[in-house]
C-alpha cells in the first residue's frame, strides 16, 4: 500500500519537519546529510519517511530491506545537547519505548485497554508481538540510533516498521506485521503516536535524567528475566555470552548473569532463549 496522497496530517502536527519522500536508499543517511548541511533547516524532531527504503541498515550493519509499499521506513533527528551524557544510552530504549507504544495502540491497547496481542520490548530496541520466547515473540519493528558525525549533540533514530507485508514477504519466521497479524494499520496515527512518544520521553530525560524513564521501559522489556544468549561485538566478536538478563544498569545496558558473575552488555545482539 503506498503512502497516502493525503500526506501525514497528523504525524505533521507533531513534528516541525516532515519530509515525505518516495523512495531513498536511506533513510537516515538522507537526514544525516541534509542536517548536516542545513542545521537550521532541521530542527529537533525533524522527520524523513518512506514506504521504499532499498538500501537500509540495521545493528551490526544488516541489510534491510522490505518490498515496496509494505513497511514504514522513519528517521528522527533529535538535539539532545540537554541530556546528559551518562543518559544518553537511554535515547535508543526510549525510541524503542516509543515505537511499542506506537504499535500497542493499533492492536487495540490504547486509551489504556489491553493490546490483542502483548508488545513488548527485545533489548534494546526491536520491539517484537507476542510473549517475548523464542517460539512466540516476532519482530515488526528494528532501530537503528546513530549520533551525526558532524555534530556529536546530534542523533538519527532510524525505525523500520512492517506495515502491509504479507506473510508470505517476511524475511525470517521471527518476524511480523500488522498485516500477517490481520491489522489494518493506520499509518498516520502509527507514526503521530511513535513521534509523540519520543518527544516526550527524550524531554523527560533530559529534564529529570534516566530515573524518568526508566521504570515504564523496564516494565515493557521482556528481555529481562529471561535466558538469553548475546552475540558480542567489537573485539569480542565471535563470542556468544549466556545467562539471565536480570536488570538495566544506570546507562541502560543490560546486566546478564552468568555462571554467578554479573557481566554488563554495552551492545550486542540478543536472542531470547527460554
Amino acid at each position: 500500500m503506498p503512502i497516502p496522497t493525503q500526506g501525514f496530517p497528523l504525524a505533521a502536527a507533531v513534528t516541525p519537519r516532515l519530509q515525505v519522500v518516495s523512495h531513498v536508499d536511506s533513510t537516515n543517511a538522507k537526514l544525516g546529510h541534509d542536517a548536516a548541511a542545513d542545521p537550521d533547516g532541521h530542527p529537533h524532531l525533524s522527520v524523513v519517511v518512506t514506504d521504499d527504503q532499498r538500501a537500509g541498515r540495521g545493528r551490526l550493519d544488516r541489510v534491510w530491506t522490505a518490498p515496496t509499499g509494505t513497511a514504514l521506513a522513519i528517521s528522527v533527528l533529535l538535539r539532545v545537547g540537554a541530556v546528559k551524557t551518562a543518559d544518553r544510552g537511554w535515547i535508543p530504549l526510549i525510541a524503542g519505548a516509543a515505537m511499542r507504544e506506537a504499535v500497542a495502540a493499533q492492536l487495540g491497547g490504547d486509551k489504556g485497554e489491553k493490546p490483542a496481542a502483548r508488545v513488548s520490548i527485545k533489548w534494546p530496541n526491536d520491539v517484537i508481538v507476542g510473549d517475548g520466547e523464542a517460539a512466540a515473540g516476532r519482530k515488526i519493528s528494528g532501530i537503528l540510533t546513530e549520533v551525526l558525525p558532524s555534530d556529536p549533540l546530534t542523533v538519527i533514530v532510524g525505525a523500520g516498521v512492517n506495515t502491509t507485508m504479507p506473510t508470505v514477504d517476511l524475511p525470517v519466521p521471527t518476524a511480523t506485521s500488522f498485516a500477517d497479524l490481520g491489522v489494518e494499520v493506520d499509518e498516520d496515527r502509527l507514526l503521530a503516536d511513535y513521534l509523540t512518544a519520543l518527544r516526550d520521553g527524550i524531554a523527560a530525560l533530559a529534564v529529570s535524567g534516566h530515573a524518568a524513564v526508566a521504570e515504564g521501559i523496564t516494565s515493557h522489556c521482556s528481555t529481562l528475566g529471561t535466558e538469553v544468549a548475546v552475540s558480542l561485538p567489537g573485539p569480542a566478536g565471535g563470542t556468544t555470552l549466556r545467562g539471565r538478563a536480570v536488570r538495566l544498569d544506570a546507562e541502560g545496558r543490560l546486566v546478564v548473569e552468568s555462571e554467578g558473575t554479573e557481566v554488563v552488555v554495552s551492545a550486542g545482539d540478543v536472542v531470547h532463549v527460554r
